[in-house]
């Protein structure tokens, strides 16, 4: 493959690799502790907020929201819970698998992202008592309409962002919205640990039951207000008897210390990262312009938009297969548009009876594919995308 998604597993691969080595060597335990949690502190001031929990995956962070707002009392089963129709299977999955009931709304070509006009539609019709909403290839839409509308007709909205770290709206970080956000840190997103996910939010008492999500149920990385909170309500008299106490319905999504270690390395050079993918992203788009096969993804209100991807849609079904014949046989490694419409894929089929009209992401499903952009494309890589998007 001449140009991969992504070349490497981590940004300045050689020396983080050896960081890494020297960490594992010298490390006393790589279970859980201190360099996760300066990793959380560290990311949360990042994003601007009050609260990081960190978790093995982003997709473990997308359940343990769910999980943790039902352990609180804010959702409960049979709930309706809006999300973007252009998204990632472990969006939706956890709504399923928590008893929920998945509302689907359709999304806005132009921007490829769920907008306020996308959302009033559906709720015209439904009611939902949340919005799990998806920031899709660095872009978001309206997202400050959305979160008072959601405001106004108390709807729950958390992001999912793993796909829009670095973002920035007038009006905020994207992943700043709503009570919390997911993040990803897989080998192909903006930072890498190799796995790795993150929960964001400025709620406390979110923060506390995510927590005791991520860890089977116990309190024991609470603080120690918290863990006196817990035990008191449930008279548990002893450290001993806490060790094994468990409060609410919970998993083992616990990261590691090398996730704890490479995501503080990584992060040196996020803004950088962050910079150079927009760079790339406003110079390839000037081939865009001057091609009327494509539609020109609208950004206008974002200020700083850290793209995970170049994304294209196409006018015309006819010339995205003209378009991944180029690609394919220039050697450039191409995806769908994500998952495209979530209604066609197998287990949404499967498991939801009630499907909808969704123009917006059949549009973006049939016409849409994305190449990688990231910091190591040389100016070879950059000008073979520009020549490949001619007419």
């Amino acid at each position: 493959m001449r140009l991969p998604l992504m070349r490497k597993a981590f940004l300045r691969e050689e020396e983080t690799k050896l960081a890494l080595a020297n960490f594992i060597i010298s490390a006393d335990r790589l279970s859980m502790d201190a360099e996760c949690k300066k990793f959380e502190k560290k990311f949360a001031s990042f994003q601007g907020c009050e609260h990081a929990v960190l978790f093995n995956s982003g997709a473990s962070a997308n359940l343990a929201m769910l999980q943790a707002l039902k352990n609180l009392g804010k959702l409960k089963d049979g709930d309706k819970i809006g999300f973007s129709a252009l998204t990632w299977s472990t969006n939706t999955m956890p709504i399923l698998q928590l008893g929920m009931i998945p509302v689907i709304i359709d999304v806005t070509p132009e921007v490829i992202n769920t907008t306020s006009e996308n959302l009033m539609e559906r709720i015209a019709t439904t009611n939902l008592q949340a919005l799990f909403i998806t920031n899709i290839l660095g872009f978001t839409g309206d997202i400050d309409v959305i979160r008072k509308i959601c405001e106004d007709k108390k709807i729950i909205l958390i992001e999912d962002n793993c796909e829009s770290l670095g973002t920035q709206l007038p009006e905020g970080k994207s992943g700043n919205f709503g009570v919390g956000s997911s993040f990803s840190f897989f080998v192909a997103h903006h930072m890498s640990t190799i796995e790795g996910g993150m929960v964001c939010t400025s709620d406390t008492e979110f923060a506390e039951m995510l927590t005791i999500v991520r860890a089977n149920g116990w309190d024991r990385n609470l603080t120690n207000g918290q863990q006196q909170k817990w035990r008191s309500q449930y008279n548990i008299e002893s450290e001993f008897q806490a060790k094994y106490t468990f409060y609410d319905l919970a998993y083992n999504f616990r990261p590691t210390e090398i996730t704890g270690f490479l995501g503080q390395y990584q992060m040196q050079f996020l803004e950088e990262n962050i910079q150079k993918r927009e760079q790339n992203y406003l110079r390839i788009e000037k081939s865009v312009k001057n091609n009327p096969d494509f539609i020109l993804l609208e950004h206008s209100h974002i200020n700083t938009l850290s793209t995970f991807a170049f994304p294209f849609v196409c006018k015309t079904t006819k010339l995205r297969a003209h378009y991944l014949h180029k690609f394919n046989e220039a050697g450039v490694e191409i995806r769908p548009m994500i998952a495209g419409n979530m209604q066609e894929q197998p287990f949404y089929k499967k498991y939801v009876t009630e499907l909808y009209e969704l123009p917006g992401a059949n549009m973006v499903h049939h016409n849409g594919f994305y190449c990688g952009n990231y910091p190591e494309l040389l100016e070879a890589d950059l000008v073979l995308i520009e020549n490949l998007l001619k007419k």
